[in-house]
C-alpha cells in the first residue's frame, strides 16, 4: 500500500509541475532528448550493453538450468543416476509408492 501511495504522490508531483512549465517546455525536452538518442556514440554505446546484457543472460539461463537439473528432481533427463527408480509414466514417483485404488 506504501508503494501504490508514494507512486501515486509522485504522478501528482510530476503532473503539476509539467502543467506549469506547459507544452513548449515539453517539446524542447522532447528534441533535446531525440539529439541524444540519435547520436551516433549514444547508439553504439547502447548497442554495446545489450550485446553485454545479452550475453550475461546466456551465461546465467545457462547456471540456472545447470543448478535446477541438479536439485530437481522432474528436470532430469531419463538417462540421469534415477531414471531407474521413477516408472516410465513420467510421474516421478517411484515404483514401490504407486497406487492401485481409485480416487
Amino acid at each position: 500500500m506504501r508503494y501504490r501511495l508514494m507512486f501515486g504522490v509522485g504522478l501528482a508531483i510530476g503532473y503539476i509541475l509539467g502543467s506549469r512549465a506547459g507544452r513548449e517546455r515539453y517539446e524542447q525536452i522532447k528534441r533535446m532528448a531525440q539529439r541524444v538518442s540519435d547520436n551516433p556514440s549514444v547508439q553504439e554505446a547502447a548497442g554495446l550493453v545489450g550485446a553485454k546484457v545479452s550475453q550475461a543472460t546466456g551465461v546465467a539461463r545457462t547456471k540456472v538450468s545447470d543448478v535446477a537439473k541438479h536439485r530437481l528432481p522432474f528436470m532430469r533427463s531419463h538417462d540421469s543416476w534415477q531414471a531407474e527408480k521413477h516408472d516410465e509414466t513420467g510421474t516421478g514417483w517411484p515404483e514401490g509408492q504407486k497406487t492401485t485404488a481409485p480416487y
